[in-house]
């Protein structure tokens, strides 16, 4: 069996690679800024949790040791922690490479090169210091998360008007799917190359109208659904497709079928 480290292993997708990993029988260890309480739906029995930040790289040397592998789910969306990004996953790989880690793996979003927007800017720039680091490195780019489309749609119906971007579509992909992608590229042997990619998207491909169209029936909610034009990087990156993946159909679970399971949240 392996002993894995999880990088913010209290996230939503890193919180499922602790329990696939337990459930697999691996050695699993997990780190976060704050450490969850033993009731909380953030942590599973069999895992040991540390407090560790990367922005400082505190605590995680205690957190690395006697790891085989790092798997990063940490992210910064906002503010300092998104310029920090980046250099964050630096000093882990470098926290990583002292504690004699083999190998790292790292979530990030398909395409995020390709685009201007700043949050994805800083996923990019992450990825370069993957593919520079003294350790074997897998990058696995995912489409977007069913709960991004679903976090749009609550908030428009709050006012009863749930926005369509024109001319767009998506092809997201549930946490579950993209933590087993990120388990398996950990578990993988090593490759010809030190540095190497993968991505993954969901299992079908829909027009957000579609997408609301749906989420409307499962959930319940009222409102219009209205389209509308979305401008800026983020608007550009949609419309070219640059979320997608064409002819791939990586992970199981459709958005309905994730709805039906977390609509009493939504």
């Amino acid at each position: 069996m392996t002993s894995i480290c999880v990088a913010g292993g209290t996230g939503q997708v890193g919180r499922e690679v602790v329990r696939l990993a337990l459930a697999a029988g691996h050695t699993v260890t997990a780190f976060s800024r704050h450490v969850p309480s033993s009731d909380s739906v953030k942590r599973h029995d069999g895992a040991t949790y540390f407090t560790g930040d990367v922005t400082t790289g505190e605590g995680l040397a205690a957190a690395l040791v006697g790891a085989d592998v790092v798997i990063d789910c940490l992210e910064g969306q906002f503010g300092k922690a998104q310029k920090r990004f980046a250099d964050g996953g630096a000093r882990l790989l470098a926290s990583a490479h002292l504690a004699g880690v083999r190998k790292a793996v790292a979530l990030s979003i398909i395409n995020c090169d390709l685009s201007t927007y700043s949050y994805y800017v800083s996923k990019a720039d992450k990825e370069r210091k993957y593919a520079a680091s003294a350790l074997e490195t897998v990058v696995v780019r995912a489409t977007q998360f069913h709960g991004l489309l679903a976090m749009v749609f609550a908030a428009g119906a709050k006012v009863l008007l749930i926005p369509a971007f024109k001319a767009t579509k998506f092809q997201s992909i549930s946490p579950v799917d993209v933590a087993r992608a990120l388990l398996d590229a950990a578990l993988e042997a090593p490759g010809t190359e030190r540095h190497r990619m993968r991505t993954v998207g969901g299992p079908e491909v829909l027009t957000m109208r579609q997408m609301a169209e749906s989420w409307k029936t499962v959930t319940g909610r009222r409102g219009k659904i209205v389209e509308l034009p979305l401008p800026g990087a983020m608007g550009s990156y949609l419309r070219a497709g640059n979320n997608l993946i064409p002819g791939r159909k990586d992970g199981a679970e459709t958005f309905v079928s994730w709805l039906e399971k977390h609509d009493e949240t939504l």
